[in-house]
């Protein structure tokens, strides 16, 4: 594997939202092939980074390099680019309820990608097979369930090719009896060598397949490392400390590395 240069590392990355310092100094580099996941509480930055490193918020202050090339969004084009190659899935699912889950992905195919539309169509085919809903593709949303409407957004996101998938706490909208599903189709996409970087409290099954958590508070990276290291029998980490809270509602932490969904 060539890591010459990381798929996507950011320096510096500051970002206020009306008088709120909301990312103060934000740095790190994801390289092919790795899964970073994001933690810590809420209204501590997380999304509000996921959104920075594709532009969708507009960085304050900082650099972001894709592939070892420092991005310079200079109109719409360089804009459009970017959130090709940095896909991004949200809580919500974003998906237009007029169209099908066929239609839903194809969409940007023709109108971004500017492919035929019958091979807008096959590809569109085959990302929906790739998450499981082969059989939904002529499905609305309002006809799926939340679980599948997760999955038709990453099949989105995925026919565009993307070097990096950017998670938004995927699972946050879903039922408790839904979420496994969305999260076998993260935990394929890990062993297929797909880079993310994905914010979540599903921290258990995150440290099934995490090379790096980054835990973030008031804005801050605080901490980083491998889940082994800060999810150790007797650590002492923030990470640590945090996951214990979680793991009064949900279960124990000991046994995440075994733990599936």
């Amino acid at each position: 594997m060539n890591q010459e240069h990381p798929i996507l590392r950011v320096e510096g990355i500051h970002k206020t939202l009306g008088e709120q310092l909301v990312l103060d100094d934000i740095s790190l580099s994801v390289n092919k092939g790795e899964v970073k996941i994001l933690i810590g509480p809420s209204g501590s930055g997380k999304s509000t980074l996921l959104q920075c490193l594709n532009f969708l918020h507009t960085p304050d202050r900082g650099r972001l390099w894709l592939e070892g090339r420092e991005f310079k969004a200079s109109g719409k084009r360089d804009l459009c680019s970017l959130r090709q190659q940095v896909g991004m899935i949200f809580q919500d699912f974003n998906l237009f309820d007029h169209l099908t889950a066929l239609e839903n992905v194809r969409i940007a195919l023709v109108k971004v990608k500017k492919l035929p539309a019958s091979q807008a169509n096959r590809r569109a085919k085959e990302e929906l097979a790739r998450v499981g809903l082969a059989d939904k593709a002529a499905l609305y949303p309002a006809q799926l369930s939340g679980g599948q409407k997760q999955r038709v957004s990453m099949a989105r996101a995925l026919a565009m090719d993307p070097k990096i998938l950017l998670l938004d706490e995927p699972t946050s909208a879903l039922d408790p009896e839904l979420i496994g599903e969305v999260l076998a189709v993260i935990r394929f996409l890990a062993s297929t060598g797909m880079t993310m970087i994905m914010a979540t409290h599903q921290i258990a099954f995150s440290a099934t397949m995490a090379h790096e958590f980054l835990f973030m508070e008031k804005g801050r990276i605080v901490e980083r490392g491998s889940p082994s290291v800060l999810l150790a029998a007797g650590a002492t980490t923030r990470t640590m400390a945090f996951c214990a809270k979680i793991n009064e509602l949900s279960g124990d932490l000991g046994t995440a590395k075994n733990q599936t969904p």
